[in-house]
């Protein structure tokens, strides 16, 4: 297989292609588990819901990949894939607010098999009791500058409520965050080079209600 061939500046690519390289990434996974070794565009494509030409078209992005008759080289594809979205190391993460979604989240094992180590939590009252044990440190919202400029952070998990989140996001915004993968149901607003992918639960309902409509 071809290495990557960076170029000094990233390129600029839709999102829906970064979304699909992670699907891409997930598919790669499953294939290294069952021991496969190499895999054609055809067949990555279809383990992936995409067309051929819509793999290759999003793979071009970053460079020239696979040798024609032998297909893609499984494991060197997947590191580039998770070089490019930044995933081969652990992405330092932090959540703030600390409710039942919050405790859900923080509970979730699952972040640093897929590149994510959530260092901490914030929430407007630290030291409230909680039903659930969790191992991650809470702290106030006083502690959130210096905890995001001694570690490095760039993103942040938002599960506040609907009412404090803009606020909210302007002080993760200003500590230095600029990706937040916001949960609180309104649309925040933010600098243009801060990125904001939102997850509403009743939006995708709607959505899922729309299409089981006869």
């Amino acid at each position: 297989m071809r290495a990557l061939k960076k170029n000094n500046r990233r390129p600029e690519i839709p999102r829906k292609t970064v979304y699909r390289l992670s699907t891409y990434l997930r598919c790669l996974a499953r294939l290294r588990e069952k021991k496969i070794q190499t895999v054609s565009s055809e067949a990555l494509a279809k383990v992936a819901g995409v067309k051929p030409t819509q793999l290759r078209k999003d793979l071009a992005y970053f460079g020239t990949f696979g040798t024609r008759g032998l297909g893609y080289d499984v494991a060197e594809l997947s590191r580039s894939i998770a070089d490019e979205l930044g995933t081969s190391r652990l992405q330092p993460v932090i959540l703030v607010g600390v409710g039942n979604l919050g405790m859900a989240l923080l509970q979730y094992r699952g972040f640093e098999q897929e590149g994510f180590e959530i260092l901490a939590a914030f929430d407007a009252e630290p030291n409230r009791r909680r039903d659930k044990e969790i191992t991650h440190p809470i702290y106030g919202m006083e502690r959130l500058p210096a905890f995001v400029q001694e570690n490095g952070v760039k993103m942040a998990i938002l599960t506040v409520p609907a009412e404090a989140a803009q606020e909210v996001a302007n002080d993760l915004v200003e500590c230095g965050i600029v990706g937040i993968l916001n949960f609180s149901p309104i649309v925040l607003h933010v600098p243009e080079e801060v990125m904001v992918n939102n997850v509403n639960l009743a939006i995708e309902l709607e959505n899922l209600s729309y299409f089981i409509q006869e």
